[in-house]
């Protein structure tokens, strides 16, 4: 059997188990402090230079501070004053244990030594000649009483929050001025719809023959290198007819709201009705909801007039805007009072039905317990709509918002 001999120890580290991080910013502050341009990526350098090759001595710390913090020549005579500051006048062995002992000196030339104030311990030490290594405890502040329970801050809703299930005819003015921004955080996302258009893609299912042609010239027309494509797609259509007649007066400021949401956030369509239909659109994108809501009640001179839902319809089919309809999500606000006929209502809302990808009515009337469509309008229109929904509270238009924008 050969026994080896033991190699020699590892050189121990230099101030091991000091906090680098905070060595680091101390250091540039005091530097600072004296003239010295210390930059925070200086700090970092220091910072990885000791984890990549920690010092064994107080020569090679101050090397290692010299080459990551000064960067001009003409600083280095401050950079020499603060560290012999710092380091001159204190002893610290290698051994972090011995930093709370009271050494009877260096040895004259020892490298491994670093001085501390003489009979201090470690935490007064650093609190008294302000080493960079030493990080202040922080601060508490105390109250009159300890035995006070400590008061944390409660979470609270925000105003429409807390008042979400409150009817629009009952909800404070200043809350439904809130009611826009609120709506429009609900518009995170949007249903998209395949175009006619195509695009390269190399996980498409369809396979791009003059893209595969065109690169079959650089193999001898051999197809070894197969392009695909797929369809681009684009955001949905959305289209927000609203009733402003007498019997909606409680909920068209609401449904403004609505409007200028889906109109500001989307490349939305908005128009209102009475007893004839009116386009909103450029109205609802303005800037100022106070100037939108003034020019929109000037556009509408019929507002707050009788109803006429199945001659609305009629005139946006019949318009250049009927494009519009075509894979939209149409959103119609009315309680169904109208003074057409049923007949003519119910073929306009078939025509609506064919052409969109799907269209949500809007009644208040519908969150009373027991609803039925008993009017001739909505019994009418019903059997074309997808889904009716109440949206008589914001937590209702909300729902109103997920529903348009859930994938079908």
């Amino acid at each position: 059997m050969t026994t080896g001999t033991a190699g020699p120890a590892h050189p121990a580290q230099l101030l091991r188990g000091v906090d680098r991080a905070a060595f680091a910013v101390a250091l540039a502050a005091r530097l600072r402090d004296a003239g010295v341009a210390v930059h925070l990526s200086s700090v970092q350098s220091l910072v990885e230079g000791w984890g990549a090759c920690p010092p064994r001595g107080r020569t090679a710390l101050y090397w290692l501070c010299r080459v990551c913090l000064v960067r001009r020549y003409e600083d280095l005579p401050a950079f020499d004053v603060v560290f012999d500051a710092v380091f001159g006048d204190s002893v610290l062995a290698l051994d972090p244990v011995a930093r709370g002992t009271d050494p009877a000196g260096p040895t004259p030339g020892d490298d491994s030594l670093v001085r501390l104030p003489s009979g201090a311990d470690d935490q007064r030490a650093g609190e008294e000649a302000g080493l960079p290594w030493a990080t202040a405890a922080a601060v508490v502040a105390v109250g009159a009483d300890e035995d006070e329970d400590t008061l944390v801050p409660e979470l609270v809703p925000s105003g429409l929050d807390a008042e979400s299930d409150t009817p629009f005819d009952r909800l404070d003015p200043s809350l439904l001025a809130d009611l826009e921004g609120w709506l429009a955080e609900a518009l995170v996302r949007w249903p998209t719809r395949r175009s006619r258009r195509t695009r390269s893609h190399p996980s498409g299912r369809r396979v791009s023959l003059r893209a595969t042609l065109a690169r079959a010239r650089r193999t001898g027309f051999e197809t070894v290198d197969i392009a695909r494509s797929r369809p681009v797609l684009r955001p949905r259509p959305l289209v927000v007819v609203c009733d402003l007649s007498e019997s909606m007066r409680g909920h068209a400021s609401a449904y403004l709201h609505l409007m200028r949401a889906a109109a500001r956030v989307t490349d939305a369509e908005a128009f209102g009705f009475s007893t004839r239909l009116t386009r909103l659109t450029p109205q609802v994108r303005l800037t100022s909801p106070e100037e939108a809501a003034q020019q929109a009640s000037a556009a509408c001179s019929d507002r707050f007039g009788g109803t006429r839902i199945a001659s609305s319809l009629r005139s946006l089919l019949q318009s250049h805007h009927a494009n519009r309809l075509r894979g939209a999500v149409v959103v119609i606000a009315s309680d169904g009072w109208d003074s057409d006929d049923p007949a003519e209502l119910g073929a306009a809302r078939a025509r609506v039905h064919r052409l969109a990808h799907r269209v949500v009515w809007l009644n208040p009337r519908a969150a009373a317990p027991g609803f039925q469509p008993r009017t001739g309008g909505m019994a009418a229109a019903l059997p074309w709509c997808d889904v009716l929904l109440p949206a008589h509270t914001p937590a209702g238009l909300r729902e109103v918002l997920q529903v348009v924008t859930a994938r079908a």
